[in-house]
């Protein structure tokens, strides 16, 4: 039977969602049920795969796609608070790592010297694609020891490409510095090249591309896959160039709704790499191995972390702090595998090596995943042996800031007037809307403001909602206000809300739905010009006094701030 792409990604969503729902009613990680359906349809199993190269191209989508959103999250005050730190932690650990793994890779095996080099390098290099699904899953990714462990993947990341370039010029007798100077220039004019476009060329079009979700979309998902592309065929990393695609937009207004739009795509493909990455495992002699995999993955598994530890403790950093971050190093990359594999095809180790370091990367993922999934439990049992990793005088970690007592949706059609109530009582508030202009507006004014879609859980969860006191929602759109009623009575059922509604019917619902009040503009309008009628009466004179009374505030109030978004 002749083997189709579409037979072939049919069945492995069909086997990978049967696995991964046993895997969840055994409240198992997912990723782990996903390298296990990639076993299934490989060739140890079922041998399902043929377009294996067509597949892989849908995995490093994954990739590009998911380093690209990571990017998007940092800026240049993430950087400037743990850059020092990533640095340092990832130089210290890779080198540390490779130091003493070729120490015990000698002492265990007699490989040569240059393959216990290379199986060495390959324990050095922690997976940035689980580490980050397992961080995103946890929303810990904007936690100091999720940042700080972003930090250093990227280094590790760099540093993977160098690694590779040595083994592939091994291969051809051997490394050429020019190469070298080389790939540095092009990564030098490439992100010129990005600055340049970004501060000069993306605001004159920041309005066109923000105007339409769907605009929005294409644009990220093209600017995502185009840049991480060019790294790659410039020598670079495919995660490094795709991260460096998120960072260059991290600080537009609209990054955090085009990572929203991004995230049901990335979670897809993600599946896809998992599956390809357990399809590529070969465990055909996986006993004669196996003793020596098992030393190897304890050093990973022990070793690495207490490596990381130790740097984090030396830089003054909590001991909870240091652990957590340091089982981000807890298991080895795919990348470990891409590396040994070239060395193995161009006859620098043979097969044995890297069955060796398969099974290394198959135990080392799998148990890493439990760890970090409980690390909260784990570190309770082991906290009171780990004060020997922390100085004294320590950095403490900064807790997310969730301390919004005031969300506001919407700005146009009075949302200036609750503005000015909340800075009135010094109340603490975001603003939340999606319109490019207001969002202008808002920064221009010095407002702080979520650019995004109210309906989209994450960015409310981002924003806090769990926590406020007072929603308010100057939004007309009747389906949205019950949306953020029914998120509310879910989310923070204690909070009160006030929404928007366009005519009694309405208002009703919202009422029996738990609104704890109702705007009416027509019916609020009507009303105060009513009391006004029964005060003055019908005289001239009386409405000018009003009227004009009523411009000037509209003048006072609605200056250039507002004018810009009516």
């Amino acid at each position: 039977m002749e083997h189709s792409l579409f037979l072939e990604l049919s069945l492995i969503v069909a086997i990978g969602t049967g696995v991964a729902l046993i895997m969840r009613l055994l409240r198992q990680p997912l990723i782990i049920g996903h390298i296990i359906t990639g076993l299934l349809v490989g060739p140890t199993v079922f041998d399902i795969v043929t377009e294996s190269e067509t597949l892989t191209v849908f995995s490093d989508m994954g990739i590009a796609l998911l380093l690209f959103l990571v990017g998007l999250g940092l800026n240049p005050k993430v950087i400037k608070e743990v850059g020092k730190v990533a640095v340092l932690t990832g130089l210290g650990q890779v080198a540390f790592t490779t130091s003493i793994g070729f120490l015990l890779v000698t002492a265990l095996t007699d490989l040569s010297s240059q393959a216990s080099l290379y199986v060495a390098i390959g324990l050095a290099f922690s997976s940035t694609i689980i580490i980050l699904k397992l961080l995103s899953d946890k929303k810990e990714q904007t936690r100091l020891h999720g940042k700080i462990a972003t930090g250093f993947l990227l280094v590790q990341d760099i540093l993977a490409t160098f690694a590779l370039l040595y083994v592939s010029a091994n291969s051809k007798g051997g490394l050429d510095t020019n190469d070298l100077m080389l790939l540095v220039i092009k990564g030098a004019m490439i992100v010129a090249a990005l600055y340049l476009f970004v501060s000069r060329i993306l605001p004159l079009l920041q309005k066109t591309i923000a105007g339409s979700q769907e605009m929005l979309f294409l644009f990220a998902i093209s600017w995502g896959i185009g840049i991480s592309a060019v790294f790659y065929k410039a020598g670079f990393s495919l995660e490094v160039g795709a991260l460096a695609a998120g960072v260059a937009l991290a600080q537009l207004p609209y990054a955090q709704e085009a990572a929203s739009r991004l995230k049901p795509l990335r979670d897809f493909f993600i599946v896809l790499f998992f599956v390809v990455l357990g399809s590529k495992l070969d465990l055909s002699n996986i006993l004669e191995v196996l003793p020596v995999a098992l030393l190897l993955s304890a050093f990973v598994l022990i070793g690495n972390p207490i490596i990381v530890m130790s740097i984090m403790g030396f830089l003054g950093y909590t001991k909870k702090t240091s652990f957590k971050t340091s089982l981000a190093v807890a298991q080895i990359s795919e990348f470990s595998l891409v590396l040994l594999l070239l060395a193995e095809k161009s006859g620098q180790v043979d097969a044995e090596v890297l069955s060796l370091m398969t099974v290394v990367g198959l135990i080392t993922i799998a148990v890493s995943s439990y760890i970090i999934l409980y690390d909260e439990k784990i570190y309770l049992k082991v906290e009171k042996y780990l004060s020997i990793f922390e100085r004294k005088k320590t950095k403490n970690e900064h807790k997310r800031r969730r301390d919004n007592e005031v969300l506001l949706f919407g700005y146009k059609k009075g949302g200036l007037e609750f503005i000015k109530v909340f800075k009135k009582l010094g109340k603490r508030f975001s603003v939340i809307d999606y319109d490019p202009e207001v969002i202008e507006s808002l920064e221009k004014n010095n407002v702080h403001y979520l650019y995004g879609d109210m309906t989209d859980l994450e960015l409310l969860d981002e924003a806090g909602i769990s926590n406020v006191k007072l929603v308010v929602s100057v939004v007309t759109d009747f389906e949205t206000n019950k949306f953020l009623i029914r998120t509310l009575d879910i989310m923070n059922p204690n909070c009160t809300l006030i929404c928007h509604a366009d005519g009694i019917a309405e208002a009703a619902e919202l009422y029996e739905m738990g609104a704890g009040y109702v705007m009416l503009p027509h019916y609020i309008g009507s009303e105060k010009i009513g009391a006004f009628i029964k005060k003055n009466g019908f005289k001239k004179a009386e409405f000018r006094k009003f009227r004009d009374k009523h411009l000037a505030y509209l003048q006072t109030h609605f200056n250039d701030s507002e004018t810009e978004t009516l």
